[in-house]
């Protein structure tokens, strides 16, 4: 996911400036073919060459590395481009295929601060990087207020950026500005910590989901079985009202008991969820939908609902089925916004 992560990454060229030291920036802006690293990734390096983040996944750093050392010493821009049919990407590992335009600039604290500070308090920001001048704008384009003075263009592809996770190149008056999101961990709320959660849970956290087991028997969630989720012992119905599912927030249902799924699913389809799941047969998803129908909800609604949840991959094991689910919600973040 284009998130937090990185940042993460950028948090070390603060850690590092404070500390004295010099520090560049690079960062992935353009790739072609099957580039190891999307658009959006960041290589943070200190003057006496200890980096941190990737642009290539070891393809290209020792390259980038070189040039982060020249731009530190000279305080200047630099622009990086490999590929497979260029003599320098086979000297230096980009032999794998794909081409990729990396972006090397002095560290800028001010912006860094700006963004650690959306990662803090869990703003979604859009960075805009003007390539020929240097110039940087945070942009919060889904904030009331925006500032007059930044184009509608950018606010427009800010938003795109933002709700397809995606980093891109656009153009405002002739020059190319890249945009890069910063979009808060998106999370999993699973209903029921039943047997299947358990791996759902540990995997989810593993590829960057926050995630939240709501049961509200205690002796099922518990920090053992649970080790890296965060645990909410309370009936499903008011743990959402509070948790509030936005776009980035996905629901899964285990409990096979309709007093837990159902207000959870009521609750969810009542909010922006991007992902509603409930686990169970052919036969249980029907009668399920149909005590929702005696609840007000029409067929648009209940489409939203994944069910049996999981991608038919023939899962028999609870990791399996954990592996189905988790496919099925990436597999839906990831489509475009239309």
């Amino acid at each position: 996911m284009v998130e937090w992560s990185d940042l993460d990454t950028l948090s070390r060229a603060v850690e590092w400036e404070h500390a004295g030291h010099g520090v560049a920036i690079a960062t992935v802006v353009e790739t072609w073919g099957s580039s190891p690293r999307q658009a959006g990734s960041h290589l943070v390096v200190r003057d006496d060459g200890e980096f941190a983040g990737s642009v290539s996944g070891g393809c290209v750093e020792n390259a980038v590395i070189e040039c982060a050392l020249r731009v530190i010493a000279s305080q200047a821009r630099e622009e990086l481009a490999f590929g497979v049919t260029h003599e320098r990407a086979w000297q230096v590992g980009l032999a794998c295929g794909g081409s990729v335009r990396i972006y090397v600039e002095p560290a800028q604290r001010q912006t860094l601060l700006q963004l650690l500070e959306s990662r803090d308090t869990k703003r979604p920001v859009v960075l805009a990087i003007f390539l020929r001048t240097g110039g940087h704008t945070i942009l919060r384009p889904f904030d009331e207020g925006v500032p007059k003075n930044v184009p509608e263009l950018l606010v427009r592809e800010a938003r795109s950026a933002l709700q397809e996770d995606r980093s891109f190149m656009v153009e405002q008056d002739g020059e190319p500005v890249f945009l890069r999101p910063y979009n808060p961990s998106a999370r999993l709320i699973v209903i029921g910590a039943v047997h299947a959660a358990q791996p759902l849970a540990a995997m989810a956290g593993q590829i960057g989901f926050e995630v939240l087991v709501v049961d509200p028997r205690s002796a099922f969630a518990t920090q053992a079985r649970f080790p890296s989720a965060t645990l909410i012992h309370r009936w499903p119905e008011e743990a959402l009202l509070d948790l509030a599912p936005d776009r980035r927030t996905a629901v899964v249902t285990l409990t096979h008991d309709s007093k837990l799924d159902d207000p959870a699913l009521a609750a969810a389809l009542r909010s922006d969820a991007f992902f509603i799941g409930a686990l169970g047969s052919r036969r249980t998803h029907a009668a399920r939908l149909e005590r929702m129908r005696g609840q007000g909800f029409g067929e648009e609604a209940l489409a939203r609902i994944h069910g049996p949840v999981g991608l038919q991959l023939g899962a028999r094991s609870p990791a399996e089925v954990a592996v189905s689910i988790l496919a099925q919600m990436i597999h839906v973040l990831r489509q475009p916004v239309t």
